[in-house]
């Protein structure tokens, strides 16, 4: 075996531990924003955050620089004798960086945007409350709390039932068996809000029935029908339950009424279901129509007060006055500037992370400048990723980052940003215009239909042709189902 020596060259893009930091703090949506920043001052002892009502500006914070400088996170001995105090203690040091980014003409306006909070219990609470009204021993009571706790955000029993008992028997040294388990779990199927503890969808719907089972007999023939035709009721085959029942019309149309009316959901209807945030949006931005002049705002929980800890500055005070001999001393000036470099560094990424949401923003909201005047579907332009990415000089995994997962209100209502993103379609004049502008005129034609007679897909094909849209009848169905819109015999209704 010979060895060769060659020179080659390669072309290598690496991101620095700093620029990965960045894309995850874009990332990152400004309801949860508040907890990255509590992380980061929890793990950097030389960052905090100003008071809310400092609201102090000064141009020239040394620590809100927005340089290309590198900040270090590690140090040693060697460079200890090169630390130039001047870098990281200077007169005004005290001083306050602002960086709300608040618009001049609306100071407050930002400032008093108050994100909401609910204020509930959550689903896994409200049943271990009724747990204690049932009368159970020590034992008992462990395999109630147990089946209470693998219960899913939706209120069903989704875990195997010989999952939950080895788990009791290994991790509380519980024994018991299915039969005993299923006498339990019956008496949980009893709790509010009526459906929980399911195992199906059909087990959740016939436990909401049987609660009403005294009401009449439609909803007797109800049960009958999820219990026997079932399958044939998710499908629509309404003709071979009514001939199978011998069932009138009028019959046949308040059954399917008693069962639309229940609740597939049982779990969502308490609390949070220990989601963060629960159901509330909270906007990244705010676009306001001012006499026919589009004007961006950034939720001031984007843009927190941060600066370095005056202890910290205090110590490097104390060191520049100091011997410089000390080895115990040369090591807490080494950690003192690596933390400090940490800080700086973060504080840079925040305000870097504000305004490439704001350049992203913007760039949409003048792209899509109609829409944002009229709020009409018809209006958004073909746009995407890319287009953003050469306004904004970004790169597109950035843009879609930002689009992922961040909100804009409007006066239409709030948006994510990918809603403003659609391919392009030509019509028959050769225009361009927006897939969404074909799915807005699509759900509208669906929406208009005879329920009784719904369009099949080749139907729409041939209407949205006849309007001047050159589309394919596969393409129809594609958009269709993007919406979440069923088939024409789903969307069929007696």
């Amino acid at each position: 075996m010979s060895l060769h020596q060659s020179l080659q060259q390669k072309l290598l893009q690496k991101l620095s531990p700093q620029q990965i930091q960045l894309m995850k703090l874009l990332q990152v949506p400004t309801a949860i924003l508040d907890e990255r920043i509590k992380e980061e001052i929890e793990e950097n002892p030389a960052l905090e955050q100003a008071e809310d009502n400092h609201d102090d500006e000064y141009e020239n914070d040394e620590f809100a620089d927005t340089g290309e400088e590198e900040y270090q996170t590690e140090g040693n001995e060697d460079e200890y004798g090169n630390i130039d105090i001047s870098d990281y203690v200077h007169e005004g040091d005290d001083d306050v960086g602002d960086y709300r980014l608040r618009d001049e003409n609306y100071p407050e306006q930002d400032d008093n945007r108050v994100i909401p909070h609910k204020v509930e219990i959550s689903f896994n609470e409200v049943m271990l409350q009724q747990l204690g009204l049932l009368k159970l021993n020590e034992k008992e009571l462990k395999i109630a709390e147990q089946l209470v706790g693998s219960l899913d955000d939706d209120g069903y029993l989704r875990r195997d039932i010989t999952a939950i008992i080895d788990d009791l028997a290994f991790r509380q040294n519980v024994d018991t068996d299915e039969k005993e388990l299923e006498r339990i779990l019956l008496q949980i199927q009893l709790f509010d809000p009526p459906g929980v503890a399911a195992r199906n969808l059909q087990e959740c719907l016939l436990l909401q029935l049987k609660r009403k089972a005294d009401q009449g007999k439609i909803v007797e023939m109800a049960i009958k029908v999820l219990e026997k035709y079932f399958d044939e009721f998710t499908k629509k085959h309404y003709e071979k339950i009514q001939r199978a029942l011998t069932l009138t019309d009028e019959q046949l149309r308040e059954i399917i009424n008693q069962i639309i009316k229940l609740n597939p959901k049982p779990g969502g209807l308490s609390g949070d279901s220990g989601s963060k945030g629960g159901n509330y949006v909270i906007p990244d931005f705010f676009i306001v129509n001012n006499v026919g002049k589009l004007e961006l705002a950034l939720n001031s929980k984007n843009a927190p007060d941060l600066r370095i800890s005056e202890g910290y500055r205090d110590m490097l005070k104390d060191y520049d006055k100091g011997t410089k001999k000390d080895k115990r001393q040369k090591e807490a000036v080494l950690f003192i500037k690596q933390k400090i470099d940490s800080a700086k560094w973060f504080i840079d990424a925040i305000k870097q992370r504000q305004n490439t949401l704001l350049n992203t923003m913007e760039a949409i909201m003048n792209y899509q400048h109609e829409f944002f005047l009229t709020g009409d579907e018809t209006d958004l332009r073909p746009m995407i990723l890319k287009d953003i990415a050469e306004r904004t000089n970004l790169d597109i995994s950035t843009v879609s980052r930002v689009a992922n997962s961040k909100f804009v209100q409007t006066e239409f209502g709030t948006y994510r940003l990918k809603f403003f993103f659609s391919e392009s379609l030509q019509t028959d004049s050769g225009e361009e215009v927006s897939t969404r502008e074909v799915k807005k005129i699509l759900t509208d034609l669906i929406e208009e239909e005879s329920k009784k007679h719904p369009y099949s897909d080749e139907r729409l094909t041939e209407m949205l042709q006849e309007k001047g849209y050159n589309i394919a009848r596969r393409t129809v169905a594609k958009y269709r189902e993007q919406l979440n819109i069923p088939v024409a015999r789903l969307r069929k209704i007696l």
